[in-house]
């Protein structure tokens, strides 16, 4: 027997190992029984050579649990190893740079799994004492068995094996007795080893036989040795990909389509992405791309190593030239994943523009769940944003999918207001602004449906990317103002007539909602228009959206109201019968008060103008006396002038009724209000 210390001078070895991945510590599983995989596969090398002439037999790992004695043991009858090789490749840790290596990293552990020989260390996470029992595959070898207690020190001594290759046995601590746990240890082994290359073995497959679970004789083997991304596309079929995708996600949808990497220059990748449906929010469906390096399971957060857009996808991506050590800045700054990741955005445009190409119908029924993917990567990733140009598919109201120049070519003539600005009208709800798009088609215009999650930042984007162009929402204007032509209507009313009739409106405006604010405003519309209107700001609105989206500096927005804008179409003949009714009943009223306020307001300007270039204290007290009079006594006038449009508007239910048709075209009449409208309908049908 032998024995020595572990060849790392300092003592900090153990600590770090007990340390490093505390977060992650069930990742010792995947280390060991990676390490026996690669034991397997290297006696598989040989026997292709001269260097190993035996028989390879039915290559395996197993793995086995003993809750009694408190061991989780993980074997393989693969090339296995001699008392030099223990001592070199365990003992040694890589020869003299380790000690230089766990230094520098000791505070940042996830640098270390992967290098000198560090992977078969994670076993001491959760041990209190590793054995290795080991056989080399070389004729007239010796089995050894090394032993270790989470120190420096360790124990090498001869001893009996039946038949080559390597047992791990981690006798399990107190505190992570969780691994002793079948259930567990099942669980961790299909989250890492579902897809290894070698047969992976935990135990007997069980059956219900007479209201119970009971083993078989069936060896219970935890992986598919050849994944669907590690064939030939050529070899596989459309339900062998549907299959795999089930394989993964067994409670998802179908996928829309996939695509099949398999890259081997200037780097090594294969892999498969899939499409998955996806509806109002995203952020459920992210990091479902599996990353995985020589099928050995790496990670599944993957969001900061490929682009934003892609950790919408789902799938396999499998290279050698990633490493196993999952610190995402450390796989950010490696060059082999920058490159991969350009290339796998590269591939996804490709198979779009491809599909687009020569399956437009089958592209066109499949946008409404492909959009999403597509503005999203527009959003963030300028490149990918040019190559969409070509594929980017934009949806009418009617169904119709347009490319950006088809839809451009389409509209112009009709959309192109009269300082050469490009209207791209739009709706997000066909249901409620019907009245809008209606009042659209019939002047010839096309409407958009921008009814998706990321709409509104895609149309921001295109505003600032397209020459004079401009998106608009069909309820953001009345239609003669959405594209403003050189022959739009003029109101024939006086300010002061028009001003009166603002009022009338403004004084039955809805005012219970805090959330929400009108503003009234009479306009010149057709007599084929409806008599009032409500709008809303498209900017105002945007932002608003934008605040939902996005939070931060924007969400001052979001703490607004919602203003809307009732337009009173002045030329409908229902609008002129309340002007003419209220000319009638009140401008003999009105118009003193008015006269009154105009010679008030015009003295108060002359006692205004006369404190210019004055100090305060060499004004008259008798001015400034006069000034607060004749304030208030405007101030007074309004309300009499207010009070007599409002008790006119009060009476006149026309008023109210034309308010809360707009309102209810808009599906923005609800409760007592609705009641209210609905009482009054019946009294004026009466």
């Amino acid at each position: 027997m032998a024995s020595g210390k572990i060849g790392v001078s300092t003592k900090d070895l153990f600590p770090i190992i007990k340390k490093f991945l505390y977060s992650d510590h069930d990742i010792f599983l995947r280390e060991i029984v990676s390490n026996a995989v690669d034991a397997c596969q290297k006696l598989k090398v040989l026997s292709t050579g001269s260097d190993f002439k035996g028989e390879l037999g039915d290559l395996r790992v197993s793995v086995s649990l003993d809750k009694d004695n408190k061991t989780l043991t993980v074997s393989d009858n693969g090339i296995g190893m001699t008392a030099e090789e223990v001592d070199k490749y365990i003992n040694q840790i890589a020869f003299s740079g380790a000690e230089e290596f766990l230094e520098k990293h000791k505070n940042d552990g996830t640098t270390i799994i992967g290098h000198f020989g560090m992977g078969f260390y994670s076993a001491f996470m959760v041990s209190d004492k590793v054995e290795i029992v080991s056989r080399s595959y070389k004729e007239g070898a010796k089995a050894v068995r090394w032993s270790c207690t989470g120190d420096p020190e360790y124990t090498l001594e001869e001893t009996e094996k039946e038949g080559r290759g390597t047992d791990v046995i981690m006798h399990i601590s107190e505190d992570e007795k969780e691994f002793l746990e079948k259930s567990r240890v099942e669980n961790l082994l299909n989250k890492y080893c579902k897809f290894l290359p070698i047969p992976v073995v935990f135990g007997k497959k069980t059956e219900w036989k007479d209201g119970k679970e009971q083993e078989t004789a069936e060896d219970n083997q935890i992986n598919d040795t050849t994944p669907a991304w590690t064939r030939k596309p050529a070899d596989l079929k459309e339900e062998d990909y549907s299959s795999f995708y089930r394989k993964l996600y067994p409670m998802s949808e179908d996928p829309l389509f996939h695509i099949h990497l398999n890259v081997d220059y200037p780097f090594t990748l294969t892999g498969i992405l899939y499409f998955p449906r996806i509806k109002a929010n995203i952020d459920p469906n992210r990091n479902k791309i599996q990353l995985y390096c020589n099928q050995v399971f790496v990670t599944d957060s993957v969001e900061g190593i490929v682009p934003d857009f892609l950790t919408l996808l789902h799938g396999v991506i499998d290279s050698p030239d990633i490493p196993l050590n999952v610190s995402r800045s450390y796989l950010q700054s490696d060059s082999n994943v920058k490159k991969i990741s350009s290339h796998i955005t590269k591939k996804v445009a490709d198979r779009l523009e491809e599909i687009f190409k020569t399956e437009r119908e089958n592209y066109e029924k499949k946008w409404d769940d492909l959009k999403i993917f597509v503005e999203y990567g527009m959003l963030t990733d300028d490149k990918f944003a040019e190559r969409c140009d070509k594929f980017a598919l934009l949806k009418n109201v009617d169904g119709k999918y347009f490319t950006f120049e088809e839809y451009k070519k389409l509209i112009e003539p009709a959309q192109t207001d009269k300082d050469g600005n490009l209207i791209y009208l739009y709706a997000t709800d066909k249901s409620t602004q019907y009245t809008f798009i209606e009042n659209a088609k019939a002047k010839g215009y096309d409407v958009l449906l921008m009814d998706g999650h990321l709409d509104t930042p895609f149309m921001n984007q295109k505003e600032q990317k397209w020459e004079k162009s401009r998106f608009t929402r069909v309820d953001a204007d009345v239609i003669d103002k959405l594209i403003v032509k050189d022959d739009a209507p003029q109101l024939t009313l006086t300010t002061n007539e028009k001003s009166d009739l603002e009022e009338v409106f403004r004084s039955q405006a809805p005012t219970g909602d805090t959330k929400q604010s009108y503003t009234v405003s009479v306009e010149a519309l057709g007599e084929d228009q409806l008599p009032v209107i409500v709008t809303q700001n498209e900017w105002m609105r945007r932002m608003k959206e934008m605040s939902a989206l996005q939070g931060g500096p924007m969400s001052f927005y979001g703490e607004m109201p919602d203003t809307f804008n009732l337009v009173v179409n002045a030329n409908h003949p229902l609008v002129d019968k309340v002007f003419r009714s209220m000319s009638a009943d009140v401008r003999t009223s009105v118009d003193p008060i008015r006269s009154d306020i105009e010679r008030l307001e015009a003295r108060r300007d002359e006692l205004n103008k006369a404190k210019q270039g004055k100090k305060e204290e060499d004004i008259p007290q008798a001015d400034k006396d006069e000034l607060d009079q004749v304030s208030r006594d405007i101030d007074d006038k309004r309300s009499q002038r207010t009070k007599i449009l409002s008790d006119f508007a009060k009476n006149n239910a026309v008023v109210s009724q034309l308010i809360d048709l707009a309102l209810l075209s808009n599906n923005m009449l609800k409760g007592a209000d609705l009641t209210n409208f609905i009482k009054r309908s019946i009294s004026l049908i009466k």
